[in-house]
Order: C-alpha cells, then structure tokens, then sequence
C-alpha cells in the first residue's frame, strides 16, 4: 500500500445529476387537465438503497410496543423454602423451586418492557423520502388531481374517481391537512390509503403502486405545462 493511498481519507460515491420528471395531472372526473414538472431533487435522483433500508428498518422499530414483559426467579410468587435436603436423595441440589428450570419457575433471560426506537439522522430521512418518491416517478406511478371537489363525504365518489383515474393496485393519497371530506371519502377503501402531507414518509410510499398528490400538496411546487396553453395557442392560430 503506497503512503498516499494509505492518508486518503473514504472515497465518496459520484451520483449522477437528478433527472426532469413530470407526472400527470387529471380533475377528480378522469380529463387529463396537462403536466406538471416535478421537483428533480425530490423525484429525480437516483434512489439510495442503503439509506432505504435503514430508514424503513428504524420506522418499523419505532412501530413496535416493546411492551412484552416476564418475570425472573426473583419476581415470581413463592420458592423461599429448600425444596428438599442438601444430601442423601440421589437428586441435584436445589435451593428454590422457582429456577427457570423447574415448572413455574422464572424465565432465564427474558424479554423486558424496552424501546425499540432507533436514532435517524433528519438528513437521512429526506434522503429516503426522497429515493422512494423517485423510484415511483421514474416507474410513471406518482399522479398529480388538481383538487377532491367533494362536497360530502362518500365511498361512492371515491371508488367512481379511482376508476376515472384508472388507478389499480394499493394507492398512496397524499392529503391536505383541511381535506377531511376527502380522507372519509377514502376511508372505508381497503385498497387506498390517505396521509397528510407533513407525515409522508418512505415506507408508505413503498408500500404503495400509486402516489396521488393534489395541486395544494405536490412537494417542490410544480408547474402545469403545454395543457393549459393550448386554447390560447388556437385562438392565435384562427386570429
């Protein structure tokens, strides 16, 4: 090993630049309402399947309750009394009954009530949210509706739009946080899950075939494209 190589420090990985996505954009009736651009830093980058996984791993260890419990030798009723004498029985010698190797005895290193919570940096967790969102735009599954026009509440309206909207498999509805007639709209959908937006994360965006965003909750803002020019574009082609 020569002395150069031996003082450099780690080599960091060269990513490519992030790619321009667009997704589609309906009204809640199914008519493509044109494009939007999306924000390549959030669907464009190349997803990061280490910090994927340690992402999720930690989200699914927080989930957990870590509140099963047992009790050791010295917890457990009774066992005070030397179960027989020290000699003279052809037995091993016993101080209690209540060793883990007797019935009703404690447990030998059992599980106690514990946290399973993992630190995870903020950066890694945009990192992951990120990679998940990207690997769904460059698959063509994130959809943009300009809005949920309900005015009540009703599986019906949901059920005849994720038709409209030719949406198939385990749908992700990314939600304002006001759009309640929405979120009930969904509610009874097995199929369909709904999230606000501020609580979007990496595992539901895996978990899911389809991202829905509206209008009000696209991350990174983005911008209709040719769609809406179009009529204009004709006017100035009949003047």
């Amino acid at each position: 090993m020569s002395p150069e190589s031996a003082l450099r420090g780690p080599v960091r990985k060269e990513r490519p630049a992030p790619t321009r996505r667009s997704a589609n954009r309906y009204d809640a009736s199914g008519e493509k309402l044109g494009e939007v651009d999306l924000e390549p830093s959030i669907f464009g980058i190349e997803p990061n399947e280490a910090v994927l996984h340690q992402v999720v791993t930690a989200q699914l260890a927080a989930a957990r309750s870590g509140t099963q419990s047992t009790k050791t030798r010295a917890e457990v009723r009774g066992g005070g009394a030397k179960p027989y004498r020290q000699k003279g029985t052809g037995r091993a010698r016993q101080g209690s009954e209540r060793s883990p190797h007797f019935a009703g005895g404690g447990i030998a290193l059992g599980p106690k009530p514990r946290s399973y919570r993992q630190r995870t940096p903020k950066k890694m967790v945009r990192l992951a949210l990120a990679s998940a969102l990207s690997d769904r735009a460059a698959d063509g599954r994130v959809l943009v509706v300009d809005r949920w026009p309900w005015e009540q509440p009703k599986t019906k309206d949901a059920i005849a739009a994720l038709e409209a909207l030719d949406l198939g498999g385990r749908v992700l509805a990314v939600l304002a946080g006001d759009d309640l007639v929405a979120g009930r709209s969904f509610a009874n959908l097995s199929e369909v899950d709904t999230i606000v937006a501020s609580e979007l994360n990496a595992y539901d965006v895996l978990r899911s075939d389809w991202v829905v965003f509206t209008d009000a909750t696209l991350p990174g803002g983005g911008t209709p494209e040719a769609a809406a020019e179009e009529p204009e574009n004709e006017e100035q082609g009949d003047a």
